[in-house]
């Protein structure tokens, strides 16, 4: 991995915007959980870009702003989707999640919300995906795709976070 990157902080205007937007896709008050000083930094490196907030890497963006997987405030608080031993591989390769690798499901969503993918024996977050249904359809498939991965455990912005903040 190349080491040369670009990293600079955000005007206030910019910031708040950005915020807004994560939070709503997100599902959750940003503002409210960084405070009221916030100093919101953006690190390009290798063709991609990871937002900071307080030095905490946060988020990345590709289409819409995604969580990474670091970001333990949104991990523990996103639903859950638990696979089953033999779809780790798969997700961990940035497959989407099949029905019949499904083994549980935590807390409500709609077809679009962001979901975290974890393994069952552990209960490690693998990836983090939108999910293609409902809930309660989503309960019922069982078969074909149910959450499309966004972001998984080696992927470009895992493996910057990684680099960068560890």
């Amino acid at each position: 991995m190349s080491s040369k990157q670009r990293r600079y902080a955000l005007k206030d205007r910019e910031a708040k915007q950005i915020l807004s937007d994560a939070s709503q896709r997100f599902k959750m008050g940003l503002d409210v959980l960084f405070g009221n000083k916030k100093i919101i930094e953006v690190i390009e490196q290798d063709g991609g870009q990871i937002y900071t907030v307080n030095a905490r890497p946060v988020m990345f963006r590709e289409e819409n702003f995604l969580p990474l997987l670091c970001f333990t405030e949104f991990i523990d608080t996103a639903p859950k989707i638990t696979v089953d031993m033999g779809a780790i591989p798969f997700v961990c390769k940035g497959a989407n999640v099949m029905a019949p690798g499904v083994r549980c499901v935590e807390g409500e969503f709609s077809k679009g919300d962001l979901v975290v993918v974890v393994d069952e024996r552990h209960g490690k977050t693998l990836a983090l995906g939108e999910s293609m249904f409902d809930v309660a359809i989503f309960k019922v498939a069982q078969k074909g795709p149910v959450i499309k991965t966004l972001h998984y455990v080696g992927d470009k912005y895992w493996n910057i976070a990684k680099l960068l903040f560890e």
